[in-house]
C-alpha cells in the first residue's frame, strides 16, 4: 500500500513539474529575451521550487555541500538523473551545459538553453564530438558563467561504473580553467528511468578543484578518483544497497 500511495505522489509530483517549467518559461519569456540575467533567473527559480516542492510532495529533500563555484570553471559533475541537473542550476550563477544538438529544438528548454550560452554537440564519432564541442565552446559568444559536462557522457544508474570520456579533460586543457569535481547520490532516490521517486535526501557535492596546468591524464584520473569516491560514500551515507 505504501509503495502504490508513492506512485500515486510520483505521478502527480512529476505532471506538477513539467506543467511549471512550461508555466516558469513563458512568464519569463519575455524579459529573458529582452535581458539575459532573467534567463538564469527563469531557470534558478524554477529549479528551486522543484527541489522545494520534492520535498514535502514526494519526501525528497536535497542539500548541496562544498562552496558554490562562481567564477570561470568547468564542473565536471556526476549525473544520475534528472534531479541533479536542477541541483546545479539552483545554486549556480551562470550555468551553461555541454548538451546534445537535438536540444536546441525542444519547445522552452531549447529557447533557454541559446540564452544561457550551452555548447551543442553532435554525438557521433568521438573525435568529431571533441572538435564539435571545443569549437562551440570558442564560438560560445563570450557569454562567462561555468561550463557544466558530464565526464561520463551520459546518466548512469546509481552503484554502477562506466568509463571516464577525455572530452572533459580536453576542455580543461584547452581552457586553462579550473575544473570543479561534483558527486551526488541523487539515483538512489530518482533513478534514471521510471515513475517512482522515493522519499530521502539527495546530496550534490563539490569538490576540491583541479587546477589549471595538471596533465590531462593525470586531471582524468584525479577527476575520476575524486568523483567515484565521494558519490560511492553518499550512497553507503543514504543506505543505498543497489536493490529496490
Amino acid at each position: 500500500m505504501g509503495t502504490a500511495i508513492q506512485y500515486l505522489r510520483s505521478l502527480v509530483f512529476n505532471t506538477m513539474m513539467y506543467v511549471m517549467m512550461v508555466v516558469f518559461g513563458l512568464l519569463y519569456l519575455l524579459p529573458s529575451v529582452v535581458n539575459r540575467k532573467y534567463a538564469y533567473r527563469a531557470i534558478r527559480t524554477y529549479c528551486r521550487y522543484v527541489r522545494w516542492s520534492a520535498s514535502w510532495m514526494i519526501g525528497l529533500k536535497s542539500e548541496i555541500r562544498g562552496p558554490v563555484p562562481d567564477g570561470e570553471v568547468i564542473i565536471a559533475s556526476k549525473h544520475q538523473s534528472f534531479f541533479d541537473v536542477l541541483m546545479l542550476v539552483s545554486v549556480l550563477p551562470r550555468p551553461k551545459f555541454i548538451v546534445k544538438k537535438e536540444l536546441r529544438f525542444v519547445p522552452i528548454v531549447g529557447f533557454y538553453s541559446r540564452r544561457i550560452g550551452c555548447i551543442y554537440v553532435d554525438r557521433g564519432k568521438r573525435s568529431a564530438a571533441i572538435k564539435s564541442m571545443v569549437k562551440g565552446v570558442k564560438e560560445s559568444g563570450g557569454i562567462p558563467g561555468q561550463l557544466i559536462i558530464f565526464p561520463q557522457g551520459t546518466r548512469v544508474a546509481a552503484g554502477k561504473k562506466m568509463p571516464y570520456k577525455i572530452g572533459a579533460g580536453v576542455l580543461f586543457e584547452k581552457t586553462g580553467q579550473a575544473m570543479i569535481p561534483a558527486s551526488t547520490n541523487v539515483g538512489a532516490f530518482w533513478p534514471r528511468h521510471g515513475l517512482l521517486r522515493k522519499p530521502g535526501l539527495a546530496v550534490l557535492e563539490f569538490l576540491p578543484e583541479i587546477a589549471p596546468g595538471v596533465p590531462i591524464k593525470e586531471a582524468m584520473k584525479i577527476l575520476e578518483q575524486r568523483v567515484e569516491g565521494s558519490s560511492d560514500a553518499l550512497l553507503v551515507e543514504v543506505g543505498f544497497t543497489g536493490k529496490g
